[in-house]
C-alpha cells in the first residue's frame, strides 16, 4: 500500500433527482450512491490562496484510484463527516497510465453546499 492510498478515505457520489411536488413543479432530492476511496487534500499554494482573495472558493485536489470516473459537477460525500464537494474540472485530464503501477487519477472539486 502506498502513501496515497493510506491517505485514502470512504466517499460516495451524490444522485440529484427531481420530483413532482404535486402542484405543477418539481422539488430536488439528493441521494447518496455508489461508494468510493478517495484522498481529498486542500490546495494552499499561492495561486490558491490569491483565488480564494478574489472570491474563488477553497481549491481541493481529489484523488482516486483510475476505475473511478469523476465528472466535472459530479458532487460528492465524504462518509466520515458528511462534508460535500462539487468537482470542478474534467475527470481523465490527470490520470496515470495504463502501464504505470501507480493506479490514480485527479480532479480539482470545490466545498460546496447542497440545494433544494
Amino acid at each position: 500500500m502506498n502513501l496515497i492510498e493510506k491517505m485514502m478515505e470512504e466517499y460516495c457520489f451524490v444522485n440529484k433527482t427531481k420530483v413532482k411536488d404535486g402542484a405543477g413543479g418539481f422539488n430536488v432530492e439528493w441521494n447518496d450512491g455508489k461508494q468510493f476511496s478517495a484522498a481529498v487534500i486542500r490546495d494552499t499554494t499561492m495561486e490558491a490562496r490569491r483565488a480564494e482573495q478574489a472570491g474563488v472558493s477553497s481549491v481541493y485536489t481529489v484523488t482516486t484510484s483510475r476505475n473511478i470516473v469523476l465528472k466535472y459537477h459530479d458532487v460528492i460525500k465524504r462518509l466520515s463527516d458528511g462534508r460535500i464537494f462539487r468537482i470542478t474540472s474534467d475527470g481523465g485530464d490527470k490520470t496515470s497510465p495504463m502501464i504505470s503501477t501507480l493506479d490514480m487519477s485527479q480532479v480539482m472539486a470545490e466545498k460546496w453546499e447542497l440545494t433544494t
